[in-house]
């Protein structure tokens, strides 16, 4: 008969403040986890914009490279369709790329601008050396923005 108590004992499964603590953890960590993942997911969508921008940056370190009389030869905003997570892309006249995102994408201004030995490229200049990009954006957004872009 003793064997029988024990056995139905081991049975009767977990108690209520065992489940109650596991829920507590489960909650906790939820309240961790889902605001770090909301920012991942932002951060993957401002990376779109540094994709889309690296064909321009392309387009305008061949420009340079060929001394054209515009670095934004060959560039039509007009073409650049908006996508999901990026607004809008252009290309200044000394070659700066900006690329503003949507609000899903955290609303973010991405100013690209390249220098040569120091000095802003100049349309009808061949670069005096390498293509150097340097990325800004708004304080407020560096959560958002890959490393490169956290101006100090």
């Amino acid at each position: 008969m003793n064997v029988r108590k024990i056995a139905r004992r081991a049975q009767a499964g977990f108690t209520l403040i065992e489940l109650m603590i596991v829920v507590a953890i489960i909650g906790i960590l939820a309240a961790v986890a889902l605001p770090a993942y909301q920012d991942y997911t932002v951060r993957a969508r401002v990376s779109e914009a540094m994709v889309l921008a690296s064909a321009a940056k392309t387009l305008v370190g061949e420009n340079a490279a060929n001394a054209a009389s515009d670095l934004t030869l060959g560039f039509d905003s007009a073409s650049v369709s908006s996508t999901k997570n990026v607004s809008s892309m252009s290309i200044d006249s000394a070659g700066a790329i900006t690329v503003i995102t949507t609000a899903a994408a955290g609303s973010v201004t991405l100013k690209l601008t390249p220098t040569s030995g120091g000095n802003v490229l100049a349309a009808n200049q061949t670069p005096s050396g390498q293509i150097q990009w340097k990325c800004t954006t708004d304080s407020s957004k560096f959560k958002y923005v890959p490393s490169e872009c956290r101006n100090t």
